[in-house]
């Protein structure tokens, strides 16, 4: 018999904030299958947990979230689980809130995305790498484009540019940010103003601001899912990923010289 594997998500609760911290260091709490699967249960639990007033989403070590798990691309199928689990945090009946002490790529913005409010700290770093790797941020733009500036989201999916906190504030991704400072003092007053909320107040109020973004699942979730899948597959992609765990540049990247890089065209 073997010893049941250490949870990737971990939950504790205090004067009614639910915190759920992603634990899976070892891939930079990459959105593997397990991931995606405890942390939608745990939402699950906290929402029906009438003690709730709101759920914490934070992190362990230097990064928040390092998006899809590269070493377990996922099928349709697991495009669809991500889908689900973003849906699942715009649709729960209490507010969920992001605390950012770390990086955050890729799939990991979907979750900001999907938070009702998130704050950012020092350590706090941000990009769209899909473009880079031969992808595209095809279901995270789910609950992502309602609340980004569109000049910023083209600007940010197109170039894969790092940027910081005031930048993540400035363009809607996250709701506030001192590069300098500690996301706990940003949240603490809104999580004491979460408290105070009653529990039909925060569900009802929540669905006022949440209602486009549902509308948004509701017409582009299927296709955009079978985008995300078709783009996992192609070759292409494969070697994007490829290079990006050799930790070299992938054919298309002319080299310095202004020419292909070495392979490309082959």
């Amino acid at each position: 018999m073997t010893d049941a594997p250490e949870p990737l998500v971990r939950r504790t609760d205090a004067r009614g904030i639910t915190t759920l911290t992603l634990d899976s260091p070892h891939n930079r709490n990459a959105l593997s299958a397990r991931l995606v699967a405890e942390l939608h249960e745990a939402l699950a639990a906290a929402g029906k947990d009438g003690d709730t007033r709101a759920v914490l989403l934070t992190h362990t070590g230097n990064t928040f979230c390092a998006g899809a798990d590269l070493k377990e691309p996922p099928a349709t199928t697991g495009a669809l689980g991500l889908v689900a689990l973003l849906r699942a945090i715009v649709e729960l009946p209490k507010p969920v809130v992001a605390r950012v002490a770390g990086h955050v790529r890729a799939g990991g913005l979907g979750l900001l995305g999907a938070c009702d409010i998130s704050a950012a700290g020092r350590g706090s770093s941000f990009a769209f790498t899909e473009a880079r790797l031969g992808l595209a941020p095809a279901v995270i733009s789910l609950p992502l484009l309602p609340r980004l500036d569109p000049r910023a989201a083209a600007r940010y999916y197109l170039s894969g540019e790092k940027f910081g906190a005031a930048e993540a504030a400035r363009i809607g991704l996250v709701t506030l940010a001192d590069p300098d400072g500690d996301p706990d003092e940003l949240l603490a007053p809104v999580l004491d103003g979460l408290r105070r909320g009653s529990p039909q107040g925060l569900a009802e109020s929540k669905r006022l601001v949440t209602a486009e973004t549902l509308r948004t699942f509701d017409r582009d979730a299927e296709s955009l899912a079978e985008l995300s899948a078709r783009l996992f597959g192609s070759a292409e992609a494969r070697e994007g990923m490829t290079a990006f765990l050799e930790r070299r540049d992938p054919p298309w990247v002319p080299d310095a010289a202004g020419g292909g890089a070495a392979g490309a065209g082959r």
